[in-house]
């Protein structure tokens, strides 16, 4: 087997994107008075929660221990809200298996911190799947930064080209591009034709039902 598995985790393990937005949306606005739309919010939902809140309220706004606090008060309020919604996406957990007894190794990266990442991998028991776990607080620089998938294959110990990227959002194919690595894209939050200038999907998939997945395991 030539190839190894990068999953990102929110709206590529489970469906959750809109719960996300839900949560940004309300302290945003009603906690932070930043009066933004919601497409103003999902434009902004990339990378790290620190990096969102400096995009949007500018450098120094706040302290370090102030946005830890409002990143751990947006994920609260999203788990919260999603917790009788948590399951994996149709089909994912075949294709996990069917991974794990090929010997596919697999990986998880995401910017997510590792508050949200041990809520879904120990909530729908899928740690003993990934060998590698990149989270917001491994990294300096989120997604499109490559740096998160390429830490993901050095600890899979895979060359970047031997990597295949599973991602809903535009700018995580983007950093899958930046680390030389093709990606399959799940749309469970983005329209295909938002991917249009990323030359490095290889399909699109509504779940991982999807036959042509089959292919990736040969």
């Amino acid at each position: 087997m030539n190839n190894a598995f990068l999953f990102d985790l929110n709206g590529t393990i489970i469906d959750d994107m809109d719960f996300h937005a839900t949560a940004w949306y309300d302290i945003l606005n009603n906690d932070l008075g930043a009066n933004l739309s919601r497409e103003e919010v999902k434009s902004q939902m990339y990378g790290k929660n620190d990096e969102l809140l400096i995009r949007i309220f500018g450098e120094n706004h706040f302290s370090r221990e102030t946005m830890d606090a409002l990143s751990f008060e947006k994920e609260r309020r999203y788990q919260q809200a999603f917790t009788p919604h948590l399951k994996l996406i149709n089909g994912l957990d075949l294709f996990l298996e069917k991974s794990l007894q090929l010997n596919i190794p697999m990986a998880i990266g995401s910017a997510a911190i590792l508050f949200n990442i041990d809520y879904i991998l120990d909530g729908l028991q899928l740690r003993h799947y990934f060998k590698s776990i990149v989270s917001a607080g491994d990294v300096q620089t989120s997604k499109p930064d490559p740096e998160t998938f390429i830490k993901c294959a050095e600890e899979l110990g895979f060359d970047r080209n031997q990597c295949i990227v599973f991602e809903d959002a535009p700018k995580g194919v983007e950093a899958a591009l930046n680390a030389g690595m093709q990606a399959v894209v799940i749309k469970t939050y983005h329209e295909e034709s938002d991917f249009a200038h990323l030359p490095n999907v290889l399909f699109f998939i509504e779940d991982y039902r999807d036959p042509r997945l089959e292919k990736l395991l040969l």
